[in-house]
């Protein structure tokens, strides 16, 4: 199988795009950073869209353009180019910001979209992948969250102060994080590749979230490092400001659509997943 990623350079396009050599596939880079040729797609079977610009940064009014417009305007003009040589599917990253915060409410892929601002940015840059539907490609958008893996994303920036003892939770630590393994991941994307009937959204998220304090303890065990120093909410909103509301915000997702389809998880609980990330 022939495929183009964009983002291939990124934390988890790294890793999508070895899992797919090791597997006999080819795959094209594709940088949204410069003008796209229809004729970089001339020969791909699949697509897989990656490229945004990160959320964990201060949300000044510069980076929300950034934020927002990464995604739409570069996912827009993926899809322009798309037109000449409409590949067979495509696997569009999207995130569980769209549920927006919701404390211990369960939300699956059929809860509705929120109003804010993460919100409407998934909201947003999911339309834009709808006109590739209108090509004839078969779409699936990947609501992704917190991914844990080697060599990056949220938990290469926990390990130093954790390792330090200087660890603990965040806030209350009763907000519900929804987390998923890089590996299962990539998989997933993968098997949404391979499953011809498999179209819409899928939450790509763990089946068993776990709160801030569950993971703290979980990660505190897994380095062998006591993790009892609190982080106060306020100094979060002093360091990130509204962004903080990412760290202390609470998303129960189940990937209720995702096991349906036949998805098996390799490391569904955190605790497992910690080990195995920390001794890759």
């Amino acid at each position: 199988m022939n495929v183009a990623v964009t983002g291939a350079s990124g934390f988890i396009g790294r890793r999508v795009t070895q899992m797919l050599k090791a597997q006999g596939h080819s795959v094209r880079p594709i940088s949204l950073r410069s003008p796209i040729a229809p004729e970089q797609f001339a020969g791909c079977e699949t697509v897989i869209h990656l490229a945004g610009e990160p959320v964990a940064q201060r949300w000044t009014a510069a980076a929300r353009r950034r934020i927002l417009d990464s995604r739409v305007e570069g996912t827009r003009a993926l899809v322009r180019a798309l037109r000449e040589h409409p590949p067979n599917a495509m696997v569009s990253a999207s995130a569980i910001g769209y549920y927006g915060f919701h404390g211990s409410q369960i939300l699956t892929e059929q809860s509705p979209a929120a109003s804010d601002f993460l919100g409407g940015v998934a909201s947003a840059w999911e339309r834009e992948t709808k006109e590739a539907e209108n090509l004839g490609v078969r779409v699936v958008r990947l609501r992704i969250g917190v991914v844990l893996g080697p060599g990056g994303g949220a938990l290469q920036k926990m390990l130093l102060p954790f390792r330090l003892g200087l660890g603990g939770r965040l806030g209350s630590g009763e907000q519900w994080m929804s987390w998923i393994h890089l590996d299962d991941l990539c998989t997933m994307m993968l098997f949404a590749l391979r499953e011809s009937t498999l179209r819409g959204v899928l939450n790509a998220t763990s089946p068993h979230p776990v709160t801030n304090a569950e993971f703290t303890r979980s990660l505190g065990r897994a380095l062998h490092r006591p993790a009892v120093l609190p982080v106060p909410a306020f100094a979060l909103r002093l360091a990130f400001g509204e962004m903080s509301e990412v760290l202390l915000g609470s998303q129960r997702v189940l990937p209720e659509a995702t096991l349906r389809a036949g998805f098996e998880f390799k490391y569904p609980e955190i605790g497992a997943a910690l080990l195995q990330i920390l001794n890759a």
